[in-house]
């Protein structure tokens, strides 16, 4: 097996909670396994292997923990081994812990939590609150000054990661819930996702998904997903991201979108909305790309 080398390494802190984070040379972003143990209040280790497809971690391997865990973030549970100054380390991708803190708190919500789970929910809605400020990927790179090194070489293998030319075949991508709740942040009568949603909506998704996940990553998918003279696309964005890395990436981002939408309780929608692109823009900030505003079409 080729095991991947770590190039940067750091402490990050959010409150009280601390996690040693790497960044590894293909530039995955990878908190230790005993940090993140460690962060949802458990003890002990664990060895490659576990996790990823049927097999999850203990942290969520409870059966009362099942119907909130996502096939997604099922899948992206795998334990990641590499070495870092000679020693081989055992840890988990950065972007699952959003995920994992979202099934404990949608566990509690339910009332679905034993009572030994509920200081993990304690310590998700901390967690949780901090990323709500800067997204995981960024806390990483800020602890490890990865992104003091990051160059535009860098950045396209960052795109090669998550871009492929070859459209995928097309499958249902982004949630009911996305849509929905865009609608009552914005004062919309729902009525369900069998109606023509506003054109605008294709200009929030861009706007709250694509132009947020990686640098350059939108103005790439209009290239290889341009509009015809019809106005229309032939595919969507997302069937052009990598499985491996650029989709995985895109459902963590919108369960996290989706999480913050539900934070916002404003009745004005004004205010609503407003609330919930700051609060996005602090946990995921919009990176620096152009976006086109006559965006007629939407994911799903």
């Amino acid at each position: 097996m080729n095991v991947p080398q770590a190039t940067h390494s750091g402490e990050l802190k959010i409150g009280d909670i601390r996690f040693t984070c790497f960044v590894l040379a293909d530039g995955r972003r990878i908190l230790s396994q005993r940090g993140v143990l460690g962060a949802l209040g458990r003890s002990g280790s664990i060895r490659g292997g576990t996790g990823g497809g049927d097999k999850l971690p203990p942290f969520l391997a409870q059966n009362n923990l099942k119907p909130f865990i996502s096939k997604d973030l099922m899948m992206a549970t795998s334990v990641v081994q590499f070495w870092f100054e000679k020693h081989l380390i055992f840890g988990y991708s950065a972007e699952i812990l959003p995920g994992v803190c979202e099934v404990y708190l949608k566990a509690r919500d339910a009332n679905a939590l034993y009572q030994s789970q509920t200081h993990i929910a304690e310590q998700a809605e901390i967690l949780l609150r901090g990323f709500a400020h800067v997204g995981i990927a960024a806390l990483v790179d800020e602890a490890t000054n990865y992104q003091e090194i990051r160059d535009k070489a860098a950045l396209q293998a960052i795109l090669d990661r998550y871009l492929t030319p070859t459209r995928a075949a097309w499958a249902k991508t982004f949630p009911d819930e996305f849509y929905k709740e865009i609608f009552r942040l914005k004062g919309w009568a729902w009525q369900g996702m069998n109606i023509n949603r506003p054109q605008v909506v294709g200009y929030y998704t861009n706007d709250i998904v694509y132009a947020r996940l990686a640098p350059g990553l939108l103005d790439q998918l209009e290239l290889f997903n341009p509009r015809m003279e019809s106005g229309e696309r032939e595919g969507k964005h997302h069937q052009h991201l990598t499985r491996e890395v650029g989709y995985l990436e895109l459902m963590q981002h919108l369960h996290g979108a989706i999480a913050i939408m539900n934070t916002v309780t404003h009745h004005d929608p004004e205010r609503a909305w407003s609330e919930f692109k700051r609060r996005l823009q602090r946990w995921r900030p919009r990176i620096n790309t152009n976006l086109d505003l006559d965006l007629p079409d939407t994911e799903d």
